[in-house]
């Protein structure tokens, strides 16, 4: 069996036609999640981007041993054991970090490829304050020049040569990742009065950012998505060309992300993680935002469903298609691939295979899972959403989800917070104050978590209370 592993970054579950969106299009998605196994309550494990990717390759739950940083020597990644095991690894990537400042994500890939051009904070300044990719983006000229393009572009050429071998294709791309920039007409579905302006996220409530309104914000959201279509496109591109080779008989295919993305939801969010506020108590301005952007201290960031409830589809060649509603976390799909493929699945990989689980929708799924950036304590410094070392003023929040509950837990002082998500999808009611053994459980659900993924014991011990 081959494998094709698609991850795209930012793409929020809730805005994809088969997962109930009615608004956005998705067709492509919603074609291959017809054919397929859908999983409703996926969740992240480590949080953000490449914290995710560690997670996907090595199905271990990086965030009790490491933060955005290269993977370290002792340990092994996917590629690694399908190479061995006599299959042809290769990955396209447009995501800028994999290799970047010593990053090492290219791993055990027989074929490694990735494009330049995708734009953001994390990218090399050159003398005259430019990014190392914009040289690459003022040469787009047509739609096919772009990044998720290119990148879907390349897959399938190196599909064309290798569809023959026995392989495993991973293709990783940002969009829709910020910048939002596709071509304008793919906003225009959204928008149809758009005017070109791409606006860039505020890490913060954006009610508090001089300058910014309900509409910049809504423009940014008809961006967002039409990046989404524009990944969807290509990726629907992409599975033509798969069902032409006649690979769909023999090949699994897997559509997952990293995270979502806040666009106002919880008092005014825009982002994944909050800058603290300046002196003056606001956000920086607008005209300040690109100084601020290479510094500042990371405020109380929570993980809610936005963020952590991400899309999980699989498609396995004769298994019946549905839907699976039970908790499954990032972690599991790794020892998936390793299980549809046939290999063994190595003693130091903590997910569990998901093959039980497409093949019977009433397997039991997760007692809980646990969505967090890996764990820190305040004064640290980290690596969070780029490559840069900004300080963490609160600390790090994690989230445990078990059952209809959420619980985002923080060990200062209250600011954990509990939700039951069958009444309270949104999460409007935090309930933590009503329900303080439910929030307590949980806790006691991260602690024997913690201990059994070893985490340091200076990160441990400020996390054994709950202080409601």
């Amino acid at each position: 069996m081959n494998v094709i592993w698609i991850t795209s970054d930012s793409f929020r579950q809730d805005h994809i036609g088969a997962y109930g969106n009615r608004q956005i299009q998705t067709p492509a998605l919603d074609m291959l999640a017809a054919r397929s196994v859908r999983f409703q309550r996926h969740y992240a494990a480590g949080f953000p981007t490449m914290p995710t990717r560690a997670d996907h390759f090595t199905g271990r739950w990086t965030m009790s041993f490491m933060g955005w940083s290269p993977l370290p020597s002792n340990v092994t990644t996917l590629a690694e054991i399908l190479s061995a095991n006599g299959l042809h690894t290769a990955a396209v990537v447009d995501t800028p970090f994999y290799l970047r400042d010593g990053m090492n994500y290219d791993r055990g890939f027989r074929s490694f490829f990735t494009n330049i051009g995708q734009e953001g904070s994390g990218a090399k300044k050159l003398k005259d304050g430019r990014h190392e990719s914009q040289d690459t983006r003022a040469a787009w000229r047509f739609e096919s020049d772009y990044n998720a393009p290119q990148t879907f572009i390349k897959a399938m050429q190196w599909l064309e040569r290798h569809y023959k071998e026995d392989f495993f294709l991973y293709i990783d791309t940002w969009d829709p990742h910020e910048p939002w920039d596709a071509p304008a007409y793919y906003t225009e579905i959204y928008r149809p009065d758009y005017d070109g302006e791409i606006i860039g996220p505020i890490y913060g409530c954006w009610k508090d950012v001089p300058g910014f309104t309900q509409d910049r914000l809504e423009k940014a959201h008809a961006t967002y998505c039409g990046e989404i279509t524009m990944v969807d496109t290509w990726l629907g591109y992409l599975l033509r060309r798969v069902e032409n080779m006649g690979l769909m008989e023999n090949t699994a295919i897997i559509f997952t992300s990293d995270h979502g993305f806040y666009f106002g939801e919880h008092g005014g969010l825009f982002g994944k993680m909050v800058y603290e506020m300046g002196a003056d108590g606001k956000y920086p301005t607008l005209d300040d935002w690109d100084k601020q952007i290479e510094g500042g201290i990371w405020a109380y960031s929570p993980l809610y469903e936005e963020i952590i409830n991400i899309p999980l589809i699989l498609y396995i060649p004769g298994v019946a298609t549905g839907l699976y509603g039970q908790l499954t976390s990032a972690v599991d799909v790794m020892p998936t691939v390793l299980e549809v493929v046939g290999c063994d699945k190595p003693d130091f990989v903590e997910g569990r295979s998901l093959l039980p689980q497409i093949i019977d929708p009433a397997a039991n799924g997760r007692e809980f899972t646990v969505s967090s950036i890996p764990f820190a304590n305040p004064g640290d410094p980290v690596r969070s959403v780029d490559n840069f070392l900004r300080m963490l003023k609160a600390p790090t929040v994690t989230t445990i989800t078990s059952g209809n509950y959420s619980l985002l837990y923080s060990s200062d002082r209250g600011q954990s917070r509990l939700y039951d998500l069958a009444l309270d999808p949104g999460q409007q009611k935090d309930i933590i104050s009503d329900q303080a053994d439910v929030a307590k459980e949980l806790h006691q659900c991260l602690v024997k978590f913690m201990r059994d993924t070893h985490v340091a014991e200076y990160l441990l011990k400020p996390r054994l209370e709950l202080l409601i």
